[in-house]
């Protein structure tokens, strides 16, 4: 069987389309199914619309993208008047993908699914604390914990917290995570990057940094997912670099509970249907009844 579940939620394979690169499912409903995925992380929401970045917001490297695309979104307000619906006909389990630049505007954002028939909220943590300097809430395990921990006193939704690689201590992160009332964690957001343009003589980016995603990061990623597994007990939903059924399985069999396809999707939109017939074809192959056979195993 390839369905897992996790936190109660029943996700019919373990592929999950990413946020941040699949917006709310109907930009790819053109090319396939979409029903046919275990879920769906929408785009990144605030509680508030948000423009996104200035300048070059995408920009090619070597086996990966680099993106810096600031959030854009409609805001939560509309994604529930407007977006949610149409995500929900996908027959798929949906997730919301929640960021925020206090604590204030993820608890409000919280209230505001709580209500929803929203299926799980994922937490992304990589989001700049405006208060505090602008560090990400994700980079220290104190500012997490205490993040999470009031985000959990009102979710009534299960709570995926989204890590950022740029942790100073990933494991310890996650952990502290788990402590704070996380039902489950997903890792890794995108690493902090540089890319400069020899005949500007400038960075291409006009924050200077930005995430670094893509075939790339999957060894990084691989490491960091079997290290946090080894370390906490709730679900971990692996990602960073999937491309092919191959990394898919070697997730799984690090630890992870599912997986979340992200730049792949631009390469070749209906890659992940590849990777869930690859799942099926590689357990059939090999015997396997249940991922629960493999979930782990190294």
């Amino acid at each position: 069987m390839t369905n897992v579940d996790i936190c109660g939620v029943n996700f019919k394979n373990p592929v999950i389309a990413a946020s941040g690169t699949f917006g709310f499912g109907q930009e790819y409903a053109n090319y396939y199914d979409v029903s046919k995925l275990g879920g769906i992380s929408s785009k990144g929401l605030t509680i508030n619309p948000k423009e996104g970045n200035d300048g070059y917001r995408i920009f090619e490297t070597a086996s990966g993208i680099m993106n810096s695309v600031g959030l854009q979104n409609p805001g939560v307000r509309h994604f529930i008047q407007e977006e949610l619906s149409e995500m929900k006909q996908f027959e798929t389990v949906c997730i919301a993908n929640l960021g925020g630049g206090s604590e204030e505007d993820y608890i409000e954002g919280i209230k505001l699914l709580n209500d929803t028939t929203v299926d799980m909220i994922e937490l992304n943590i990589s989001c700049p604390n405006v208060k505090h300097g602008g560090m990400a809430f994700g980079i220290k395990s104190d500012v997490a914990y205490k993040v999470v921990s009031e985000v959990k006193k009102v979710c009534k939704k299960p709570l995926m917290v989204k890590l950022s690689p740029n942790a100073e201590d990933i494991v310890d992160m996650a952990v502290k995570c788990e402590e704070a009332g996380a039902d489950a964690i997903s890792l890794v957001n995108t690493f902090k990057a540089m890319a400069i343009d020899v005949k500007r003589r400038k960075p291409v980016f006009d924050n200077v940094s930005a995430g670094l995603s893509g075939a790339a990061i999957k060894p990084i990623a691989l490491r960091m997912v079997y290290e946090v597994c080894k370390a906490v007990k709730v679900p971990v939903v692996g990602m960073g670099g999937i491309t092919t059924t191959q990394d898919a399985i070697e997730f799984i069999m690090a630890g992870a509970h599912a997986i979340q396809v992200g730049t792949a999707n631009f390469i070749k939109p209906d890659i992940c249907l590849d990777i869930i017939d690859g799942i099926e074809n590689f357990m059939k192959k090999e015997g396997i009844n249940d991922l629960s056979e493999i979930r782990g195993i190294i």
